[in-house]
């Protein structure tokens, strides 16, 4: 199950879709092209663990959700230094991140793929609640 920014406005679609994972390839694709894009992906079987995606460039945000107001937000991976500051959409909003909280977009899809595959957002690195 997955929601994302439209490639159309631009701004984030909240209704969920159910698709494989090409489905979601090509929105990211579509995405990736515009330049950015915030995604919010879970399994179908539950509504939580969430991961969100929020990207502009080559640089991408990670958040999880794993509670009604428990949310963590992934240690980058060192593609920015920790002093530089990022933007990214966070649904329809751009918002600042430290370089230590950024990744690269491609190991950040990655991870999505990862989360796909496994359903264990823990073994994707280092979660920090905020």
């Amino acid at each position: 199950m997955w929601a994302a920014t439209s490639p159309e406005s631009g701004r984030f679609s909240p209704g969920e879709r159910s698709s494989d994972v090409r489905g979601l390839s090509d929105r990211f694709s579509q995405l990736r092209a515009r330049g950015q894009g915030y995604l919010e992906v879970r399994l179908p079987s539950s509504e939580l663990p969430q991961l969100t995606l929020g990207f502009r460039g080559d640089h991408a945000v990670m958040h999880l959700i794993d509670g009604s107001e428990a949310m963590s937000l992934l240690v980058g991976d060192g593609s920015v230094t920790s002093g530089a500051a990022v933007d990214v959409p966070i649904v329809d909003d751009l918002t600042a991140f430290t370089g230590d909280r950024v990744l690269s977009l491609d190991r950040a899809w990655a991870l999505v793929h990862d989360f796909i595959r496994t359903g264990a957002p823990g073994d994707l690195g280092a979660w920090r609640e905020l």
